[in-house]
């Protein structure tokens, strides 16, 4: 699909400003300025994020009031059951949250649901489950904000429950609503619960609005040590933490890219045998791991046991002390994610075969019976990914529609689904992913409102995919000294691109494939050459070779060949000059 490429420009004297204010070159603070971080203080803040950066967590509202509830329970000796999901996100931050509680002395047991027989989130099954094992206080993490029938049942029981959440609570234009709505924020329906945590509630500009379930229950078990707790008690929850967060594509900035940044030390050095077990496995544990690694790694393994089966297997691998455990355990998700790959083929292929026949206008909806659930949200990902256009796909069991929803950059797609609420059973998410329940027979009026929706927020041209380019640069000052600096932006992910530059004009020497579609060439311009190498790119060699220049985008990296370090181009694209 053909792509746009947009280059980001600032005045030049406020970049010459911001660079030698902050002493660094003229291209990071270009970049730093894409990223909206326009100021001497703040970009020495991202520059040097550390442990030390991480905020008070009783900044987060609710924090003060489920401490003192969980450490009545714990002196008391009350059972107390940890309630996640069945994620990543949602099984590293159990995981993190028992830890803690373990070692806190209290009393503790956790409930994983399972994808197929409970759906996501918090459901009466749950309560009448904790009732039976006697227990007093239910902690959702990762879920909860939405379910109201549950906690009233735990009212109902005595059982009192805390929500722990960071998916969008139930707006409602109606601010008339006083008895459900949380102080300070008018418009939120919330469920009755002891109390509540979740930094949606503190409004959209809070920097800790970002923060994953992961990222949320670290922040409590914080709060739970206290003050005094060991650098080594943090650093033990920041590998799974990072892992949840990197998992949920939350934008790495601010307190995400803390823990993500410090969770990836932690995890090189993690003494958890589950995570060694999973990391010999795939191969990743002399690796020098990074999100994009731990994506194609270890986080689908981890994803596969909610997706085909039961995640429970999860967290069990995340806190045994048992070697054998963790090593089976770690097979076990390495045949199910082997299992997810296999039927998630089949559902792309049958998807984009539906495309094809049915056509699409704003969005592509897509509903078949055979299909898995379990693969549905990858299936989505990856037609927005081809198509450039949000996409939902269904799988229909009973009469009912359950479907995961992706989006392209410029829509949200919670919101837009929102506005079809008439004939939805039930949904939620974020801005760029959804789950939604509806009767088959709604499917055609839905799929109708979306359009409908979609067409009035935003144009045509948004749903074509745009290259941002951060800087064009000469090809004199792509060095050492600008690899060097450009390292400390790291980790990238989404919200913290990987810096991508661009230059006019180049020559290309020696292109050649390798691999098995890769161009492998040199760049030239004005006497300056540099390594370069296209993954899969190698489609580009007939038409380059045709033109004299052309122009490229790409990132530097460190190239290591038999102990040699170079700089190395690794190139997006190419167009010709002309």
């Amino acid at each position: 699909m053909q792509k746009k490429w947009f280059i980001n420009r600032t005045n030049k004297e406020f970049v010459d400003y911001l660079s030698k204010a902050a002493n660094i070159s003229s291209i990071v603070a270009q970049i730093m300025i894409n990223r909206n971080i326009k100021t001497p203080e703040k970009v020495k803040e991202f520059l040097s994020a550390s442990l030390n950066s991480l905020s008070d967590p009783y900044d987060l509202t609710g924090m003060d009031v489920a401490v003192e509830r969980i450490r009545i329970a714990i002196e008391t000796g009350q059972r107390i059951l940890v309630h996640g999901d069945y994620d990543a996100d949602g099984t590293t931050a159990t995981a993190i949250l028992v830890d803690t509680l373990k070692k806190l002395g209290s009393n503790v047991d956790y409930l994983i649901p399972t994808r197929f027989k409970h759906g996501y989130g918090l459901h009466e099954a749950a309560v009448e489950t904790a009732k039976g094992k006697n227990i007093d206080l239910i902690i959702t993490v990762d879920c909860g904000i939405t379910s109201f029938e549950a906690v009233d049942l735990a009212n109902n029981f005595g059982i009192d429950i805390i929500i722990t959440d960071h998916h969008e609570p139930l707006w409602c234009d109606d601010r008339s609503v006083s008895e459900e709505v949380s102080i300070g924020v008018p418009s939120a329906k919330l469920p009755k619960a002891f109390c509540i945590i979740n930094p949606k509630l503190t409004g959209v500009d809070s920097p800790l609005s970002i923060l994953t379930g992961a990222g949320i229950s670290l922040k409590l078990s914080m709060a739970l040590m206290g003050k005094d707790y060991e650098t080594e008690d943090l650093t033990g929850l920041l590998d799974i933490a990072a892992i949840g967060t990197i998992a949920d594509v939350a934008p790495l900035i601010g307190e995400n890219r803390v823990i993500v940044k410090e969770g990836i030390k932690a995890l090189a050095a993690t003494k958890r045998v589950g995570l060694k077990a999973l990391l010999a496995l795939t191969g990743m544990s002399d690796r020098t791991l990074g999100p994009d690694l731990m994506s194609y790694s270890i986080i689908p393994r981890i994803n596969a046991a909610g997706r085909m089966a039961d995640a429970t297997s999860v967290v069990k691998l995340l806190i045994t002390d048992s070697i054998d455990d963790a090593v089976s355990i770690a097979a076990y998700l390495n045949n199910l994610n082997l299992e997810r790959q296999r039927v998630e083929e089949y559902v792309l292929e049958m998807s984009q075969f539906q495309v094809q026949r049915k056509g699409y206008d704003k969005v592509i909806v897509l509903a078949d019976d055979s299909w898995h659930e379990g693969v549905l949200g990858i299936v989505a990902s990856k037609m927005v990914d081809r198509h450039n256009l949000p996409t939902i796909v269904f799988s229909i069991k009973n009469g009912i529609a359950r479907g995961s929803a992706r989006s392209v950059p410029e829509l949200d797609i919670c919101d837009a689904i929102s506005h079809c609420s008439e004939c939805l059973i039930q949904f939620g998410g974020h801005r760029q992913a959804a789950g939604l329940t509806l009767k088959v027979e709604e499917l055609g009026r839905f799929e109708s409102l979306m359009n409908e929706h979609i067409k009035k927020t935003i144009v045509d041209t948004d749903f074509t995919p745009t290259i941002h380019i951060d800087a064009d640069v000469n090809f004199k000052d792509i060095n050492s000294k600008l690899l060097t600096e450009l390292t400390k932006l790291e980790p990238y992910g989404y919200g913290n691109p990987e810096p991508i530059l661009g230059a006019k004009g180049l020559m290309m020497l020696s292109p050649r494939i390798v691999g098995k579609n890769h161009l492998k060439l040199k760049l030239g311009y004005n006497g300056y050459i540099i390594d370069a190498i296209g993954f899969d790119l190698g489609g580009y060699l007939q038409e380059l070779s045709m033109h004299e220049r052309f122009d490229a985008i790409f990132t530097p990296t460190i190239n290591t060949w038999n102990g040699v370090k170079s700089v190395q181009l690794n190139v997006k694209a190419f167009r010709p000059s002309d």
